[in-house]
């Protein structure tokens, strides 16, 4: 039996110069920072970035907002960000706050939740 984290955590894996950053637990009010820093501290030596969301199990509104900040911060930075593996709540989280358009999405679309 596998236990579903009840927090953030990250594995990074570098693949041919691309950071991928495989996200597992709960993207809520709280956690954006443990998403947001370490993900910052790649971009300086990875121009393509792919956050891999197959892991989570919950975002909320706090969770959107890291993305965006970390999505901010890439284009600033003119490093390329890519979600990939959305889940449906991910997927309806993004449509209903207009931010779908937004993201480079690749990849499949598992559910969760």
């Amino acid at each position: 039996m596998t236990t579903t984290p009840t927090h953030l955590t990250l594995t990074i894996e570098n693949k041919d110069g691309t950071a991928v950053v495989l996200c597992q637990g709960k993207l809520i009010a709280g956690a954006g920072d443990l998403l947001y820093l370490p993900v910052l501290a790649l971009m300086p030596d990875h121009k393509h970035i792919i956050l891999d969301l197959a892991g989570l199990t919950q975002m909320d509104s706090m969770g959107i907002g890291a993305l965006v900040h970390v999505y901010v911060s890439a284009k600033s930075r003119g490093c390329k960000l890519e979600l990939r593996n959305l889940g449906k709540k991910v997927r309806e989280l993004l449509i209903v706050t207009n931010l779908l358009p937004v993201f480079s999405v690749v990849g499949e679309h598992r559910m969760w939740m």
